[in-house]
């Protein structure tokens, strides 16, 4: 399997983490896709991936999965036995809904600040700003922070007891804060702490050696 990213990338941490998770980086091919350089939105990339976004998962036969989600449930799912995305159906939709919303309302969100409200990956790659509209939601970031915030007052992990796929979309979330300083507000206890635990994971310490020596 190849999976197209970029080293340090916020999306293609969540792809890195579950395949650490699941143990399968070993067996991986990394083909670099230059986001500074823009090379995601050209002819080339674009014929693989019509969004023109990252990461992209080649299967053997040829087969393109993209969207972190789709390619976590894939990978999840190829030995039989799921840990990342649900072993039941109440369990799937807790966890898709959790990804979701771990996405629109906070990930996603810190995407449009970092593209409109900063200069993002550079002027030949950002044609349009909006400095408003990016400002908007950064604070759309920030309220998403707090209401992760609240529910990890009251379950271990975001879509219950155990780490999932959400926690994984969740901490792309801060990862992407993080290299945009955007700061998680004090008060948002139960968060840091997560967020804390969650650093320590075998998968997530594979992740950062990754972005730690590129290849």
């Amino acid at each position: 399997m190849k999976i197209y990213d970029w080293y340090n990338g916020p999306y293609p941490a969540r792809v890195r983490i579950a395949l650490a998770e699941k143990g399968l980086l070993p067996g991986i091919e990394f083909v670099s896709v230059n986001l500074w350089k823009g090379e995601h939105k050209q002819p080339a990339f674009l014929a693989l991936n019509y969004s023109g976004t990252l990461p992209l998962l080649e299967l053997d036969d040829g087969t393109l999965i993209a969207e972190c989600t789709a390619i976590t449930q894939y990978l999840d799912t190829l030995d039989g036995h799921p840990t990342l995305t649900g072993k039941t159906p109440t369990e799937q939709g807790l966890i898709h809904m959790m990804t979701k919303r771990a996405e629109i309302e906070f990930m996603d969100a810190v995407s449009v600040y970092f593209h409109h409200a900063t200069p993002g990956l550079g002027p030949e790659v950002e044609l349009y700003q909006n400095a408003e509209w990016g400002n908007r939601m950064g604070e759309k970031a920030i309220r998403g922070m707090r209401y992760f915030d609240g529910l990890l007052k009251t379950r271990p992990f975001v879509a219950g007891d155990e780490f999932s796929m959400a926690d994984i979309a969740v901490l792309g979330g801060m990862i992407f804060a993080g290299l945009v300083d955007l700061p998680v507000p004090e008060e948002c206890e139960a968060l840091l702490a997560w967020h804390a635990r969650v650093n320590e994971r075998p998968s997530v310490q594979a992740w950062r050696a990754m972005v730690a020596q590129p290849q």
